[in-house]
């Protein structure tokens, strides 16, 4: 046999390895055949390749191998078990950049499912290696580095710090610098899924310089860029008051709101988000808000979107609102409480309902007049119907019976109270009556108006526990009245007056 003869055995062989590996990555990019590949035994025909003598077929495994991994945690926790992960950190070191690639790529899809499997992935020495990558020359390397130390940070707050301590901060702070969008939009969402945890591991972020080149890139024409950096940003404001404080020393106002502008809806959620972080710690840090245009911004953005982006911008109002008399007065001004109302008419999901409640009761709690400009907008009947509909979410129904109270405690304008009297069940209709009881003994045009709607008639048709808080102010509000006025409307006194007419004898 000659030696053409021997290499060509060798050929085949490596021809055969080649097309098997390209084959299973091409599968495994579709969901329906994962189920055959895996009862076919794959991953222990795929982790020797891991280790072939040929760079392509060993690049190949791998991202069948991440494809796999990718797909469920099942086959994520088939990769551990099979030890293939120290051969894939072994050989990150000294292979190519597409080989790096690859296995990063793997990394991030066996971490990204479960802590524990992201656990696995930190035990085995990945992170070390990762952090060696972020600082490869190639763009692509950095990217997928950053990509899989996001998704193990993203977890939790301990394999967030496993990430920190194992130096990665600095050199993803160093890609948001590099000239690459892919690069840029991955370092910032790293940053953020590091940041979200806790105020120690959002220090660190900003320690590393983050705030600054973050800030600079708020304005960039790509929106993925974007959503990803009003998000690392939010999430480090979100902790404390002093954190918040140095995103705003970047000058991101009044800058971030052309984001609530934005044709794209996340960078809008985004951005909505951020100023609701800053807005909730500090009346001071409201102001400024309010100062540079924010509310009469994301009043704008409510309008203009529907479903869950709204939802950061209503709470925002709720935040700034409750701060003080003269913030929520500025929600008032700018015409937030009509938007608000929209929200809770407009919008389907529950949650969305009960967060514009929320924030049209911290509008309303502070003065009458604050009470009064939410209650002219008849949104009262709204949120008494929702809390009483028995299909209301238990969070909406809290909700809404707190904002209710909110309103109704302080306010005194009648005409808004008057309808509820019909339709309150005991608990509501206490703080309903409780106001009336503040108001007629000292106004006789109202006295006047309470009779002439039906108010009194109603008033003498609830059944109130003698001795109640309920019985206290019907007795206060009857007292207002002449004795014969207040029988005339009792139940029952027109049958009394039958009864007298059947037996009067007239004088002949």
């Amino acid at each position: 046999m000659s030696q053409r003869q021997v290499l060509q055995v060798f050929e085949q062989y490596q021809r055969a390895r080649t097309q098997f590996v390209q084959a299973v990555a091409e599968l495994a990019a579709r969901p329906q055949n994962i189920e055959t590949l895996q009862s076919a035994g794959v991953m222990s025909l795929l982790r020797p390749l891991l280790l072939d003598v040929v760079p392509t077929i060993q690049q190949t495994a791998a991202l069948a191998l991440g494809r796999l991994a990718n797909y469920n945690d099942d086959l994520a926790e088939a990769v551990v078990k099979g030890d293939i992960l120290p051969q894939l950190v072994c050989s990150l070191s000294e292979q190519n950049r597409f080989y790096k690639k690859a296995a990063a790529f793997v990394l991030r899809a066996v971490g990204k499912h479960s802590p524990q499997l992201a656990q696995a992935i930190v035990q085995c020495g990945a992170l070390e290696m990762l952090v060696i990558c972020l600082e490869d020359f190639d763009p692509g390397v950095k990217e997928a580095a950053s990509w899989a130390l996001g998704y193990i940070a993203r977890h939790n707050s301990e394999l967030s710090q496993a990430v920190v301590d194992a130096g990665a901060v600095p050199l993803v702070v160093l890609c948001i610098q590099e000239p690459e969008i892919a690069l840029k939009r991955i370092a910032a969402s790293t940053l953020s899924d590091i940041s979200k945890h806790s105020p120690e591991l959002a220090q660190t972020v900003v320690d590393a310089g983050a705030i600054a080149h973050l800030a600079q890139m708020i304005l960039n024409p790509d929106a993925k860029l974007k959503r990803q950096v009003l998000s690392a940003l939010s999430q480090i404001a979100k902790h404390s008051v002093d954190l918040a404080e140095l995103v705003v020393e970047a000058e991101i106002f009044p800058v971030v709101f052309t984001c609530l502008k934005d044709s794209d809806e996340y960078v809008k959620k985004n951005g909505a988000t951020l100023i609701r972080e800053i807005a909730k710690h500090t009346p001071e840090l409201s102001q400024l808000i309010v100062n540079t245009g924010g509310v009469a911004a994301v009043i704008d953005c409510i309008g203009s979107c529907r479903g869950t982006v709204r939802l950061p911008g209503i709470m925002m109002l709720g935040y700034v609102a409750a701060h003080s008399e003269n913030l929520s007065m500025a929600v008032i001004v700018s015409k937030g409480i009509p938007s608000l109302c929209a929200c809770l008419t407009e919008e389907h999901e529950d949650h969305i309902k009960a967060a514009a409640a929320w924030a049209l009761g911290q509008i309303g709690r502070h003065t009458p007049e604050h009470a009064r400009a939410v209650a002219e907008s008849n949104v009262l009947p709204t949120l008494l119907a929702m809390y009483m509909d028995i299909h209301s979410s238990e969070d909406l129904q809290i909700k809404t019976k707190k904002a209710l109270k909110n309103i109704l405690q302080k306010c005194t304008y009648l005409p808004a109270l008057e309808p509820l009297l019909h339709d309150a069940p005991p608990n509501i209709m206490k703080h309903i009556v409780g106001q009336f009881s503040k108001v007629l003994p000292h106004d006789s045009k109202a006295r006047r108006l309470f009779v002439t709607t039906g108010g009194l008639k109603k008033l003498q048709e609830i059944q109130a526990e003698p001795g109640s808080l309920l019985q206290e102010y019907i007795n206060t509000i009857n007292n207002c009245y002449p004795e014969e006025i207040v029988r005339y409307y009792s139940p029952g006194y027109s049958e009394i007056l039958l009864e007298r007419l059947e037996n009067y004898h007239p004088v002949s």
